[in-house]
């Protein structure tokens, strides 16, 4: 079987440790020792999320005045570089050197003309006090919104159109390889009317979005996306909360959900259904359950009653 695993920020850094390499090693440790179960008996395509280290080295970045700083592009292939290298290793480490494992730098085709680059909703980097938020706002001219109780810089996140190493991606895959890729959506670039590339636009793919597109464009049978929650949930924080089992793509599109966080997952999974494949949107800790469909949310093409709810 032909599978993406989108990891989510939790399987790198989780909330309110430091982001020290340390700690990312230990988090992706853990995280392939729970894919490899998964990972030994398919083709496994892995992305990943880049959101607090693409934002921590743009802090790093101005700390050092001497140069301009580098452009968000360059700093998005930086994070797909050294989480890619992580992941890689720490993978082939659990599955005891029985496959072959590829870290690749891949790039996402977007549309400078996006919508998004005037509503910039894509979290990145540490979390803020709301003091330290607004200096932070005031000095380097960022835009910033509310992350649960504390504050973080936004940036623009454009819609992924295709990602431009799928052919090579599923070569990789044809030949037993295992591939990581895509790391926080893929760099976002241009292509011009001659087929060239041009420079990165400055903005951060939105990772689940963009393994919806790769996973369209090497055929896969399914999607994974895995995060924190236990579900998708209508209503969610609220007395009216509904945790969703099943959907299909068009009952559950109908559904509106928190922007930049979970909206961005359903709208992945809509695309890969809507292409004949599944989603599967659940906690990392619980992926046999999530497989075996004890957990998570699953988007199929067609579901019977448009939408099955976890019973209380």
């Amino acid at each position: 079987m032909r599978i993406v695993v989108a990891l989510g920020g939790n399987a790198l850094a989780r909330r309110g440790e430091p982001m020290t390499a340390e700690r990312l090693r230990a988090n992706v440790r853990s995280t392939c020792q729970a894919l490899a179960g998964l990972a030994d008996k398919n083709e496994l395509v892995i992305t990943h999320g880049n959101g607090p280290q693409v934002g921590l080295l743009a802090l790093q970045n101005l700390a050092y005045q001497d140069v301009a700083a580098y452009p968000l592009d360059i700093l998005g292939a930086e994070t797909q570089g050294m989480i890619g290298y992580v992941v890689q290793q720490e993978l082939s480490n659990a599955l005891g050197g029985a496959r072959e494992v590829a870290a690749i730098i891949t790039t996402t085709v977007v549309d400078e003309n996006d919508p998004a680059f005037e509503h910039p909703t894509k979290l990145i980097g540490p979390t803020y006090s709301a003091e330290d938020a607004a200096e932070a706002a005031a000095e380097y001219r960022w835009t910033i919104a509310k992350d649960g109780k504390a504050f973080r810089r936004v940036v623009p996140s454009p819609q992924p159109i295709s990602i431009q190493q799928a052919p090579l991606i599923k070569s990789l895959l044809k030949g037993g390889t295992l591939v990581v890729c895509a790391g926080g959506g893929g760099v976002p670039v241009r292509v011009d009317q001659t087929g060239a590339l041009q420079a990165g636009v400055q903005a951060v793919v939105d990772k689940d979005l963009a393994s919806a597109a790769l996973a369209a464009d090497l055929s896969a049978d399914t999607l994974i996306m895995l995060t924190d929650g236990e579900y998708v949930s209508e209503n969610w924080g609220t007395p009216e909360q509904r945790d969703i089992l099943t959907a299909s793509a068009d009952a559950i599109s109908e559904l509106k959900f928190a922007e930049g966080s979970m909206q961005p997952k359903v709208d992945a999974a809509i695309r890969v259904a809507r292409a004949g494949g599944r989603a599967l949107i659940g906690p990392l800790d619980r992926l046999d359950d999530l497989l075996a469909r004890n957990i998570g949310t699953e988007i199929r093409p067609d579901v019977k009653g448009g939408i099955v709810y976890v019973k209380k």
